[in-house]
């Protein structure tokens, strides 16, 4: 019993340390878009790399994983209801790292396209939320700098 309290509170710990500690370098990105720091984290995937260990880490301690049905919506619900701690902070940790990878690229594309950054906030902060509804607002933008700059 002890034991298991002891793994459990590592687990929380370990996932409260990127859930918490990406806060840092999305604002970062938001709030300093052309600091050196910034620079750094978009210049190579630093910090998605760092949350890849720890969703391997979190993959490797899970179990059933394998040996889920990814092919239908029916064997990932079972797979999701099914799902222990560690399994669901795999799944946080693989969004956290995408999102952000996302979140960089956009930040540099902008800066290349050399798109204000007040009208990234919106897609980024979207990316951060939701996703890929900040990769569809990101796209529109894009659409529309281009036919400004055309006309």
């Amino acid at each position: 019993m002890v034991l298991f309290l002891i793994k459990n509170m590592i687990y929380e710990t370990i996932f409260n340390v990127f859930n918490t500690g990406i806060l840092f370098f999305w604002l970062a990105l938001m709030v300093f878009p052309k600091s050196k720091f910034t620079q750094k984290i978009t210049d190579f995937p630093w910090v998605p790399l760092v949350i890849a260990f720890g969703y391997i880490y979190f993959l490797s301690t899970t179990e059933g994983t394998f040996s889920a049905d990814f092919s239908s919506l029916s064997g990932l619900t079972q797979m999701f209801q099914n799902a222990n701690p560690q399994g669901v902070a795999a799944g946080w940790l693989h969004y956290l790292a995408f999102d952000f990878w996302v979140g960089c690229w956009m930040l540099k594309d902008s800066q290349k396209k050399q798109i204000k950054h007040f009208f990234v906030l919106l897609p980024m902060l979207c990316t951060f939320m939701l996703g890929p509804v900040g990769i569809i607002i990101y796209s529109l933008l894009l659409l529309f700098h281009k036919k400004l700059i055309q006309n």
